[in-house]
């Protein structure tokens, strides 16, 4: 008996893959094969026994591999990417960090009460001017 119905969509396997790593879309890959997301969905379980999802996850780590790669490169020439990446991956920063001190009631006091004569003292000279 004869097949019937139109036949399979041939999709480069390689290609696929290299796309995956290029982080590009279903869309995108439809579009660069031809074809629409059912087809390619199809293709995928046919090929991967697994749908597009699930095989882009695995296969697009391949991408950011080569990104990570590059960036850490870039990162030995351009200070500001070399900044990034010890913030990012060595969880460096520039935040400073400010501490209160607990103080007792009687220092708190004193210090108001100077404040108050410095800022009298300060309002007398500008009335003597």
């Amino acid at each position: 008996m004869a097949k019937r119905g139109r036949p399979k969509k041939e999709i480069d396997q390689k290609e696929f893959e290299k796309l995956c790593g290029l982080q590009c879309t279903l869309e995108e890959m439809c579009s660069f094969f031809d074809c629409d997301n059912k087809t390619l969905e199809k293709w995928c379980v046919r090929t991967y026994k697994k749908n597009f999802s699930e095989i882009f996850a695995v296969k697009r780590g391949i991408g950011k591999i080569s990104l990570r790669r590059a960036g850490f490169e870039l990162a030995k020439k351009n200070p500001a990417v070399h900044i990034f990446y010890c913030k990012n991956y060595l969880g460096m920063t520039d935040k400073q960090e400010i501490t209160t001190a607990n103080i007792d009631d009687q220092t708190r006091n004193e210090v108001n009460s100077l404040v108050e004569s410095i800022n009298d003292y300060e309002a007398d000279e500008n009335e003597s001017d």
